[in-house]
């Protein structure tokens, strides 16, 4: 935050209620902004929408698209995800937060690391990005990223129309569809972006709203009904018990970009 790290605690006591506790220079300043982080969704279900959608609707009456302007702690980590196993992901993550992210403060379950500012990210070396595992293009985009991180954060302040936001997310070199919608529903609180070109996606909409399997060019027709809020009931698919989907990933050798 500008007035310096937090670390935030939210409890949930309540389907639209959570107990909130923060520590550290931007405790104060995280507070003062949850409300506008976390806004209520306006989803209201459309006439036919189909028994899972519903169902799910139902159980998470509290679901919220999370809005918090923070642009850079998104994109990142969207751009580390792209095209390769979460697995992969979440250890380069893991990885660079340990060595180049600060101590959280207040207290907390684990050690927990502060996202690097855009300064320091600019300032990590392409070897220790590749040690991490992530390959040369990741690296570029994550560095080109770094260098526009603070200009978005503006943006995102500044505007409430999306539209030049995605504009200037899809302007980085490596950053297209997928991870522009990333960033939109982890920090935009755009309940209507939807990660196309995700693997999982078309089975996850096929299964949860025909009972089988669709193809790509088939998602966007099924989610048609639900816009603008087709992220969200994405999301609600995501979470709904009645969905079992097979998550497989692509039958691609996993790649070791630290022996390349």
């Amino acid at each position: 935050m500008p007035s310096g790290p937090a670390t935030l605690r939210l409890r949930q006591i309540g389907a639209h209620a959570v107990d909130a506790q923060a520590w550290g220079p931007g405790g104060q300043e995280v507070l003062e902004q949850l409300d506008s982080w976390f806004p209520h969704s306006p989803f209201v279900l459309p006439h036919g929408a189909h028994p899972h959608v519903s169902d799910a609707h139902r159980r998470y009456p509290g679901l919220r698209t999370p809005a918090t302007g923070r642009m850079g702690e998104a994109l990142i980590p969207a751009i580390l995800e792209q095209k390769v196993l979460g697995v992969d992901a979440f250890r380069s993550w893991r990885q660079l937060l340990g060595r180049f992210g600060t101590p959280a403060p207040g207290p907390t379950p684990l050690p927990m690391r502060v996202v690097p500012t855009a300064e320091q990210w600019a300032a990590i070396a392409s070897w220790d990005w590749h040690r991490a595992g992530v390959d040369p293009q990741r690296y570029r985009t994550a560095q080109a990223a770094a260098r526009v991180m603070d200009r978005l954060d503006q943006l995102a302040a500044t505007h409430h129309d999306l539209e030049p936001i995605y504009r200037a997310l899809r302007s980085i070199p490596g950053v297209g569809a997928w991870t522009a919608a990333e960033v939109g529903g982890r920090a935009l609180g755009d309940a209507d972006a939807v990660s196309w070109g995700d693997y999982h996606l078309a089975n996850l909409v096929g299964v949860g709203l025909t009972g089988e399997r669709v193809t790509a060019d088939d998602v966007p027709a099924r989610l048609e009904r639900y816009r603008p809020h087709r992220g969200h009931v994405v999301r609600l698919l995501q979470l709904s018990p009645l969905v079992r989907v097979e998550r497989r990933g692509p039958k691609n050798s996993r790649v070791d970009h630290r022996r390349l």
